[in-house]
């Protein structure tokens, strides 16, 4: 059995048997433990954490688009309210405008019926590994590129520890791509990031996400920072280069 998967459950949000026992299935034989709820008032439920229960919580959810309660897309809406936890679609549709609201909402990817349940777990690995990553500890308001510290822009404070960020300290409500956008631009103040360059290093795990989907969320994280100081507008767009984050 693999270590690395060893001791993580994963969320199946699945209403049709056949599905999640196939998933279920591929999960076990790599090592995972496969837990199966066919609602999204279930999938929530099961993912907010008792007390002394977080450490305990799923590790990643394979959310199903067409549940019976709720869309997976309002599961997900609902889920980003207190939970970061990786979350990868399934759907029949595989229109573009899916694609970009499931990401656009906090989900890391996207696969459409019928699939391959073992590319399905190849998937949740990589991840799983990118979002351990993220995780790693980092000193509270410093941030580190290319093997240089740099102090963020001081109204912002990055906790990576806690994967949440502060402006004018207020935490902010982000959701989990809002996050990773932020982060990386709080890491190279002033350097002027292309959208390729984002992509890669924000959507490294969603090969199909579109260059438009870091304009939304560039939009969205300029409003809720305007939510906090109406003055304030810190992320720069360079027009046909890309954005930037003011050092000062």
């Amino acid at each position: 059995m693999p270590d690395a998967a060893m001791s993580k459950t994963i969320l199946i949000v699945e209403d049709e048997r056949a599905i999640a026992d196939s998933i279920a299935y591929a999960l076990r034989t790599d090592g995972f433990t496969p837990l199966h709820v066919m609602l999204g008032e279930q999938a929530l439920a099961a993912m907010r954490p008792g007390p002394g229960e977080a450490a305990s919580l799923p590790a990643l959810v394979v959310l199903d688009v067409g549940l019976p309660d709720m869309s997976g897309l309002e599961t997900c809406r609902r889920l980003r309210q207190f939970s970061d936890v990786p979350v990868i679609f399934l759907t029949a549709r595989s229109d573009e405008i899916d694609r970009i609201v499931g990401l656009e909402i906090g989900a890391d990817d996207y696969v459409t019926k019928p699939f391959s349940p073992r590319e399905l777990v190849a998937r949740i690995r990589v991840i799983l590994r990118r979002s351990g990553a993220a995780q790693a500890p980092r000193e509270t308001g410093m941030t580190i590129a290319a093997g240089t510290a740099e102090p963020a822009p001081a109204r912002f404070e990055l906790r990576a520890l806690e994967a949440r960020v502060l402006f004018h300290g207020q935490s902010l409500a982000l959701t989990r791509y809002e996050y990773l956008l932020l982060k990386t631009l709080l890491e190279h103040p002033g350097h002027v990031l292309s959208r390729a360059q984002l992509m890669e290093r924000v959507w490294s795990g969603a090969p199909d996400t579109l260059d438009r989907t870091v304009d939304a969320h560039v939009k969205s994280l300029r409003a809720k920072l305007r939510a906090v100081d109406a003055h304030s507008d810190p992320i720069h767009t360079h027009r046909g280069l890309g954005y930037s984050l003011a050092r000062a």
